[in-house]
């Protein structure tokens, strides 16, 4: 069994690249373990739940907010949960997120890890100890920063992947490689979602190479303080579309980039946007879209990077280096209302 373990500032997590979940009794005992996740999944892998406590969610973002956490509470009581009971989330963004925050929470803090089934989960989602909900149209505005005790990834999962959810990881693979991965963004250049999709060792290098990008920048700053920022790229615009519109989070982060690359072209002299265009409508992703600019402005206002009257901005100095800026929010307006 190839076991990584990667240490943060008050925790590990046990990182279980291409393993199966066969062998999760292994890593928790199945009497005291109760697995969360959705009816998509639960559907698609039933047979992978056998013998397992587990509580089944109904699907979408609409659902990852506090009532939902509630019902789960309470499930968790009635099944005579305790301290020694471990939660672990079998699914995509949503279901990661809401288990982390709920494991965070209940008795004040339970053992938890995570098996992602999406793309956009593997790559991203389900790393870095981030776990919250949404409150009204603000994204992940309640949360915590809590590492999981472990990640497993069963790249079976993706078998019963719907077409539009590999487009939605691509969106963060390109995200890491903008930032972090010149390298990575030229093989993507020269590769198709198609190819990454027949070729089994192909995805998962791929996979494993973006959850250490992603990885290696959280053990640097797990609290975001500094270098955990620049994941945030294509995000800020990003969110505030996602919410206002229905858009997937790839997409919407898609558009963001493409945005964020016009203000890097403003204050970093950023030549490669339509590059970056590119790639993300090679991989079959909007890289523009019509969209009423106050009302995404008001909402961005509300962004969790904003400090005062300024925001941290996400921006790009080169294909595979971002930066960190802070704009002023009166700046930021007159930005958005002439892109």
């Amino acid at each position: 069994m190839k076991k990584i373990t990667f240490r943060f500032s008050g925790s590990s997590t046990d990182f279980y690249p291409a393993y199966g979940i066969s062998h999760l009794k292994e890593i928790t005992d199945p009497l005291t373990t109760v697995l969360i996740t959705d009816e998509h999944v639960y559907n698609a892998h039933t047979q992978r739940f056998k013998n397992w406590n587990t509580i089944v969610l109904k699907p979408g973002e609409e659902y990852k907010v506090q009532a939902t956490a509630d019902a789960i509470i309470e499930q968790l009581a009635e099944m005579e949960a305790d301290r020694k009971t471990t939660l672990v989330g079998v699914g995509g963004g949503v279901i990661t997120d809401i288990t982390g925050y709920v494991a965070s929470i209940y008795m004040r803090g339970i053992r938890f890890g995570f098996i992602p089934t999406s793309l956009l989960g593997l790559v991203d989602a389900s790393i870095g100890g981030k776990n919250g909900i949404d409150v009204g149209v603000y994204k992940n505005m309640i949360g915590t920063i809590r590492q999981p005790s472990f990640i497993l990834h069963d790249m079976v999962f993706l078998n019963s992947l719907p077409q539009p959810e590999w487009e939605n990881g691509f969106a963060e693979i390109i995200k890491h490689a903008c930032i972090k991965d010149a390298a990575l963004f030229a093989e993507l250049e020269n590769k198709t979602l198609k190819q990454y999709r027949s070729r089994q060792k192909s995805i998962c290098e791929l996979v494993q190479r973006n959850a250490l990008i992603k990885i290696k920048v959280v053990q640097k700053d797990e609290f975001e303080k500094g270098e955990r920022r620049l994941l945030n790229f294509g995000h800020t615009i990003g969110h505030a579309l996602e919410t206002q519109y229905e858009l997937s989070h790839g997409q919407a982060i898609s558009i963001g980039m493409t945005y964020a690359c016009h203000i890097s072209r403003q204050l970093c002299r950023f030549k490669q946007t339509e590059r970056v265009a590119a790639l993300l409508q090679q991989y079959n992703l909007p890289a523009y879209a019509s969209f009423d600019r106050q009302k995404v402005f008001d909402v961005l206002k509300m962004d969790k990077k904003r400090e005062k009257k300024e925001m941290n901005y996400v921006l790009l100095e080169s294909i595979g280096k971002g930066v960190v800026k802070s704009i002023s929010l009166d700046q930021l307006g007159k930005i958005i209302g002439d892109l």
